[in-house]
């Protein structure tokens, strides 16, 4: 294994490969990725595939907007042949109650602002974008056409195959161990198969990136919290938007190959690495998914799993260097949305490393906003 790097990257999710992609295309030296199972073997591979411009803050319509844009050519861009299934069939955001509809008007100003077509559909007009939906007590919705989804293992080996081009080393099956610091700066990465010298790290390890902040001394508040999917039988083309409704707690969209696939939030998870899927989540998404979607009732469930979320409190990632210690970088805390915004995340935080200006400003976003009060609360997230 290599004995020295310029920057370690940590998790060998889409993030990590994204920005180390970026690191490599700027010219940021040896750049080497380590993850300890495979590549997109945690919060990427488990997600729900969605990529939404619907936002309540500016920040995370920018980033989701302009990683939209990467993503409808990002086979070209990288120069590689790797199909991401990249499909926009849109989102429909669902609003049950006054004070939800008036938040929604309230995110369609901002979206509209910054150049998203997102727009206000009538209940009627719901139906005619999903002929199935039950419109009972539906006030009405957002719905962009533009929103889509894509799949994360194929992202992920994009990124992963366009670093290695640039001569990125990404190493698998390789666990950290330990990162070793002397006088506030770091000096090298523990493996479990050596150390490699760096005094430049990146902690994009999700739903870990507490426990790799602590191998440092940096104390992150982000910490894990498992959410749980579900895959139906494949049926014919249905429905083509993913629907999301905050009141009910869930999403559910059809993938391309004809399988339903949806989830729900439950806001007394625990947190913790528990990523065991469990009867009760199958019963609480039947319930919920059927009372919006009922013709949903009558299909078999295939398969399940579960995942980390890596919560950050105010819902808003940590994108930035530590005021514990030098040139330790931070790109986690995406609270269920990193999958969405990675193509442009890797690109600020390559750019952020090598103190070039960033393309959009997220200087504000550092670990140290909490001790400073400066939240940014995200008000849409499942």
């Amino acid at each position: 294994m290599i004995k020295s790097a310029d920057v370690v990257v940590i998790g060998g999710g889409v993030i990590g490969c994204s920005t180390a992609y970026n690191l490599a295309k700027l010219g940021a030296g040896k750049v080497v990725v380590l993850e300890k199972n495979y590549l997109a073997s945690g919060s990427t591979g488990r997600c729900g595939a969605g990529m939404r411009m619907q936002w309540g803050t500016e920040t995370n319509c920018l980033l989701s907007r302009e990683s939209i844009k990467m993503l409808s050519n990002l086979s070209e861009r990288l120069d590689v042949d790797v199909d991401i299934e990249f499909v926009q069939n849109g989102y429909l955001l669902l609003a049950y109650n006054e004070k939800m509809k008036a938040q929604f008007q309230q995110n369609l100003i901002l979206q509209k602002s910054l150049d998203i077509p997102a727009r206000w559909v009538t209940p009627e007009e719901s139906l005619e974008i999903v002929p199935f939906l039950n419109t009972q007590d539906l006030l009405g919705a957002t719905y962009c056409a533009e929103d889509g989804h894509c799949n994360p293992f194929k992202v992920t080996e994009a990124y992963a195959q366009a670093a290695r081009n640039l001569q990125a080393q990404i190493y698998t099956n390789t666990e950290v161990q330990g990162i070793v610091t002397k006088n506030g700066k770091i000096i090298a990465v523990r493996t479990n198969k050596g150390d490699i010298q760096t005094d430049t790290v990146v902690n994009a390890a999700g739903g870990y990136a507490k426990m790799v902040g602590r191998m440092a001394g940096v104390e992150l508040p982000i910490f894990p919290e498992r959410h749980e999917i579900l895959v139906t039988e494949p049926v014919e083309p249905t429905m083509d938007p993913m629907v999301m409704s905050f009141y009910h707690n869930l999403y559910c969209q059809q993938s391309p190959h004809g399988s339903f696939i949806m989830g729900i939030g439950h806001p007394d998870e625990p947190e913790g690495y528990n990523i065991k899927s469990s009867w009760q989540f199958l019963r609480d998404m039947a319930e919920r998914v059927v009372e919006i979607l009922p013709p949903l009732a009558g299909l078999n469930v295939i398969r399940q799993w579960a995942g980390l979320y890596d919560m950050c409190p105010d819902r808003t990632p940590i994108l930035g260097n530590s005021p514990q210690l030098k040139q330790f970088y931070t790109a986690a805390g995406f609270s269920g949305h990193g999958f969405m915004i990675s193509p442009i995340t890797g690109q600020l935080m390559a750019e952020m490393v090598l103190g070039k200006p960033t393309a959009v400003p997220i200087h504000m976003f550092d670990a140290g906003r909490f001790d400073r009060g400066e939240l940014f609360v995200e008000p849409s997230v499942v």
